[in-house]
């Protein structure tokens, strides 16, 4: 048993390389010890993702003692989402990279593909849309329909008609805009913020539902947004080299 230990431990010791078919093959198992990777600051404003990109705080890290001069491009940024940019440098020897920086949106909930009830319909027709003309026609519509009367609709399969007030003491038909072009919160609020269709729909109740309808453009159009925004602002150089920004 002894013996048998001892000739394992001395096979340890010799390691041997087997070349098959382009590879390298050994009779030990490495472990290679990967040079550490910076986890990303996470900032919520793509201000704050600029200010520090331009404060030059983390040169150090990239100085150290060598010519910086004579250093490559390391700085790219990726804008990954209409919620999401991110700043990464060059692959190290490990072919891993740094995370600098990463901004996510802070944005208020908007719930497409559900009911609500006209006062909660109106508050979040406020407070998460920009004000648009289309916007201030639901608002008048939906802010006067007359409850006693929310069973009398008139639906062709694209436009409906309820039953609310026009003046004082006067109540009438009303057509219910449909579709319309509305601005939600759904980006970085520097910018702005992409134009959609949306399908507008009620039903008894009353109840009120936004249905999205432009099959996801709006993200393409705010992620170049949020490129221009990026390109206007880091024109200049940063850390002595110009940034790659992508989309």
């Amino acid at each position: 048993m002894l013996k048998e230990a001892l000739e394992y431990l001395v096979k340890l010791g010799n390691t041997e390389l087997f070349y098959e078919h382009g590879q390298v093959f050994s009779t030990q198992k490495l472990y290679p010890v990967e040079r550490p990777t910076a986890e990303p600051i996470i900032v919520r404003s793509l201000s704050g993702f600029v200010d520090y990109l331009k404060s030059g705080f983390d040169r150090i890290n990239y100085v150290n003692d060598v010519d910086f001069e004579a250093l490559p491009p390391r700085l790219m940024v990726h804008v990954k989402s209409p919620v999401e940019v991110i700043a990464f440098d060059a692959l190290n020897e490990d072919m891993n990279r740094n995370y600098l920086i990463q901004a996510k949106a802070l944005l208020p909930d908007i719930d497409f593909d559900r009911w609500y009830d006209p006062e909660n319909f109106i508050i979040k027709l406020q407070s998460c849309f920009v004000k648009t003309p289309d916007r201030d026609i639901m608002l008048k519509v939906v802010g006067n329909i007359k409850e006693e009367n929310v069973n009398t609709f008139g639906d062709d399969g694209v436009s409906q008609s309820v039953v609310a007030k026009t003046g004082v003491a006067t109540v009438a038909e009303v057509v219910v805009p449909n579709p319309v072009r509305l601005k939600p919160y759904r980006t970085f609020v520097e910018i702005d913020q992409p134009e959609s269709k949306l399908i507008f729909r009620m039903k008894n109740g009353p109840l009120c539902a936004l249905f999205e309808a432009d099959g996801g453009a709006w993200k393409l159009e705010a992620m170049r947004n949020i490129r221009n925004y990026l390109e206007e602002r880091l024109e200049q150089e940063i850390f002595g080299k110009k940034i790659t920004i992508i989309a």
